[in-house]
């Protein structure tokens, strides 16, 4: 992936065994948790590159949410306040060499962002 791609969806979801096997019959999605992610279940689309995590529905997310990778989340952050944006959330790590965060923009749609790797080391 390079910078601008949208890299990972997130859905929210209220009952995790329920979406693992919506999911996974509609669009033949294998979806399971990783070592350290117990409680986020990711899907992997059959084109192996398609992918993203079934996350808890929550007042503050109730509808999909895209991850667009960046080269700076920092720097993305900045100029999407500048341009009308502001922070729904600030950079936290995933990884020891990944983050995250997301900006609401002007029109209130929720975008995550991902900078980084998962290379270790």
């Amino acid at each position: 992936m390079a910078h601008g791609d949208i890299t990972h969806i997130d859905l929210p979801v209220s009952d995790f065994d329920r979406a693992k096997s919506f999911y996974g019959a509609v669009f033949g999605w294998s979806i399971a948790a990783p070592p350290g992610f117990e409680e986020y279940p990711m899907w992997q689309a059959p084109n192996e590159i398609s992918g993203g995590g079934l996350a808890p529905r929550s007042v503050d997310f109730t509808q999909p949410r895209s991850y667009v990778e960046v080269d700076s989340i920092d720097a993305a952050l900045e100029t999407a306040v500048a341009q009308g944006g502001k922070v729904a959330m600030e950079k936290s790590p995933i990884s020891e060499t990944s983050w995250w965060a997301a900006f609401e923009d002007p029109d209130g749609n929720v975008i995550g962002l991902y900078e980084g790797t998962t290379e270790t080391g």
